[in-house]
């Protein structure tokens, strides 16, 4: 690339980043920044332990969004230079360096710019992620399982802490179900593209004549339940049900009666949690669930109403995403049409070309 040819991408790239700094209200983040930091530093902020985990959280969020914007910019004004003293100098190895910073701070500013996109009413918040094994047998609760090591890898690759709620194991293999939490800013907003049925084609390791066998499994995701969101439960609409924790674990789990399981009676919806040791800190988690589901029934039912008065009903299916790992590799998405033969790295958590988009395919949707 010559230096005449990187002027036009240079100038698109510093409009893209202008733009996203605009939408991000960069000011107005600061000014957060300075107001959690004020509330942070109070003396009796730990006083109440869900209002400091939630400042503390959006302390560090917009340290990082701030910290991530402003090195970008200072990236993006070095480039001009970059590739004017490669050209006056001729050196092939400084273009190529100037190339390379080029391309990484494109995929840099394309990521913040697919940000931008979230901002729906529950996008800001942490996510809830359920995954469930369906048709497929054994296959499918294996199925399940990989799924759940996918999202934690993507979740480690983003730094997003994760707290597993509730894993329910399979006899033979794999998992029925597992439920965690991703404390992690706009993680609901994000991850929600990836709602819907995940069907694989293998070659079952569990069919002793090697026959090839299609699976599916179920991502749920839902928003963090906040304190605004006033849901209330009376208590004579639950049944709680206490029992010994299973699975792997340590004595203290398995060995007392610590795990809990709620079910809510008008709607039948079930929630367990036995990741604590505390049967009373799996009851507040399990209910953090419940109240998930119950708000996330709430907009559905939101939803159909307002579709209700639609022609179309815009409605577009729970599958959502083919894996196939036999006769051919290939990933390739039912909604966007993006695809992939490097399976082993989708497996392994790289989903960001899969989420951003989900999240761009989204919006079109919605503007539609």
């Amino acid at each position: 690339m010559a230096i005449i040819d990187s002027t036009e991408a240079l100038r698109e790239l510093a409009y893209t980043l202008s733009s996203v700094e605009a939408v991000v209200d960069l000011p107005a983040l600061k000014q957060e920044l300075a107001n959690l930091q004020e509330q942070a530093a109070e003396p009796d902020l730990w006083n109440d332990q869900e209002h400091a985990q939630s400042v503390t959280s959006r302390l560090s969020y917009a340290q990082g969004e701030i910290r991530r914007l402003e090195t970008l910019r200072g990236r993006v004004d070095d480039l001009p230079i970059m590739f004017e003293l490669a050209a006056a100098e001729e050196d092939a190895e400084a273009l190529a360096d100037a190339e390379r910073e080029l391309a990484e701070v494109a995929a840099a500013i394309g990521e913040l710019e697919v940000r931008t996109l979230l901002s729906g009413e529950y996008d800001q918040r942490e996510a809830l992620v359920t995954i469930r094994s369906e048709a497929g047998g054994v296959d499918a609760a294996d199925w399940a399982e990989m799924l759940l090591r996918m999202y934690t890898r993507y979740c480690e690759r983003h730094n997003w802490p994760i707290e597993v709620y509730d894993v329910s194991y399979a006899e033979e293999a794999g998992i029925k179900s597992a439920t965690f939490a991703v404390k992690a800013p706009y993680a609901y907003g994000t991850m929600s593209v990836e709602q819907g049925t995940h069907r694989l084609v293998r070659i079952s390791p569990f069919d002793n004549q090697g026959r090839r066998q299609t699976s599916f499994a179920a991502v749920e995701v839902l928003p963090v339940v906040a304190q605004t969101d006033h849901i209330e439960i009376p208590d004579d609409e639950l049944r709680v049900d206490v029992y010994r924790s299973s699975g792997p674990g340590g004595q203290g789990v398995n060995t007392t009666d610590s795990a809990v399981r709620i079910t809510h009676l008008p709607t039948n919806i079930v929630v367990s949690c036995q990741n604590e040791r505390s049967q009373i800190q799996n009851r507040a988690s399990a209910m953090a669930v419940l109240q998930a589901k119950l708000l996330e029934r709430r907009r559905q039912e939101d939803r159909a109403k307002m579709d209700a008065l639609k022609s179309d009903g815009g409605s577009w299916g729970n599958q959502m995403r083919s894996y196939v790992l036999h006769p051919y590799q290939m990933v390739k998405d039912l909604r966007t049409e993006v695809e992939t033969g490097n399976t082993a790295a989708v497996l392994d958590g790289e989903i960001d070309g899969f989420v951003e988009a989900g999240i761009r395919w989204r919006r079109q949707q919605e503007r539609a």
